[in-house]
């Protein structure tokens, strides 16, 4: 396995890497390939700095919408890393995030449960553990499952979930579980406004470090070779549904964190949140972002929360009809999303192991 996984780590970077990245080499022009890749930090501070200074200069209200836009990032970030580095379209991302959130609000109304260090700890497993018994059952048959039967699979899970919610008089029915009590921290109770939103950014940047190590690992590598060619990676001598569902239990794992703050931020919850429209939600906004990236699932949910809400505030009645015209626009003429603007598709896909211009430098200093 070692000498497979170092042939991975040479193979799949090229083929996945493009035409472009290898004329560049071929060209000795390892500055133009390094100064490119120099774009997605510089993009991610861009949006770490606004959100930081967002609260300063945004009235209450809107401080209560962006830590809503917030979550919803962080439930975005779940999926992009399911579809965007491993290529598991899952249409009941929905499924691990309103779990969470109808297992926290249960614990809230029943036992009294709000600390965050007991909350936030079971939504995160609550949806780890819908991910894996749902992952488990697609992915890890005796057969390799195609795209189609996840997506329908994932889909039908969803579906049923919603339908089960709204006939549950235990979980509110329709009208789902209202008035959940605030998250507490000791004595303190975490309520709409600054302080809630910067403990959801603080979270959102953890989870974010956490998701870039991962997919800048040997495993994120194999995972971006899973993506380009399943095949390939399979001949490698790696598990390619073993890999799908240990990625597909991490996204579960950041649905359900994210479910869970919802919850709480909310006050309620109720059946839509297990459904359909929200996992389909959840897509847009990778799409709509750019997919393989993180920051572009971050931004695709700001920048869709923030369309919507200005829309709906100034053309109530046709507001829907403008956003989908705008996503269908998008996703024609920028199918790997806004992010693609700015970003090639080398440093989108991500690059593993020293440089070739890294490498001479290190022959020439090392020489006599």
């Amino acid at each position: 396995m070692p000498k497979a996984m170092g042939v991975v780590n040479q193979a799949v970077p090229a083929e996945i890497g493009g035409e472009q990245n290898v004329v560049m080499v071929e060209h000795g022009s390892a500055e133009r390939a390094g100064s490119g890749r120099k774009i997605l930090p510089i993009v991610e501070g861009v949006v770490l700095v606004a959100a930081l200074l967002a609260p300063l200069v945004l009235q209450d209200y809107l401080t209560v919408f962006a830590t809503r836009v917030i979550i919803l990032a962080l439930f975005a970030l779940s999926f992009d890393l399911v579809w965007g580095y491993a290529g598991i379209m899952s249409f009941g991302q929905a499924l691990f995030f309103g779990s969470a959130g109808y297992g926290v609000a249960l614990l809230a109304r029943d036992l009294d449960i709000t600390n965050i260090f007991l909350v936030l700890p079971a939504g995160t497993i609550i949806g780890l553990t819908f991910a894996l018994l749902l992952g488990g059952f697609l992915l890890l048959g005796r057969h390799p499952s195609s795209v189609i039967f996840v997506s329908l699979g994932t889909l039908t899970g969803s579906y049923a979930a919603d339908r089960l919610a709204r006939g549950w008089y235990y979980l509110g029915g329709q009208n789902g579980i209202p008035s959940i009590a605030p998250m507490t921290l000791g004595g303190y109770e975490f309520t709409e406004g600054p302080a809630f939103y910067y403990l959801v950014l603080g979270i959102l940047v953890v989870v974010y470090l956490l998701c870039r190590f991962l997919v800048r690992s040997q495993f994120g590598l194999a995972l971006a070779g899973l993506r380009e060619n399943e095949q390939r990676i399979a001949f490698f001598g790696y598990k390619a549904q073993h890999l799908k569902a240990i990625i597909f239990a991490i996204g579960g794992a950041v649905a359900g964190m994210a479910g869970s703050l919802y919850a709480f931020h909310e006050g309620f919850v109720w059946p839509n949140m297990v459904g359909v429209v929200v996992s389909t939600q959840v897509v847009l906004y990778v799409l709509f972002g750019g997919s393989g990236t993180l920051i572009g699932a971050v931004i695709g949910a700001v920048i869709v929360e923030g369309v919507s809400f200005w829309l709906s505030d100034n053309y109530r009645d046709i507001w829907p009809i403008i956003l989908g015209l705008l996503l269908l626009l998008v996703i024609l003429f920028r199918p790997l999303g806004l992010i693609s603007f700015v970003l090639g598709e080398r440093e989108r896909v991500g690059s593993f192991g020293a440089e070739p211009g890294d490498t001479n430098k290190e022959k020439r200093n090392a020489a006599p």
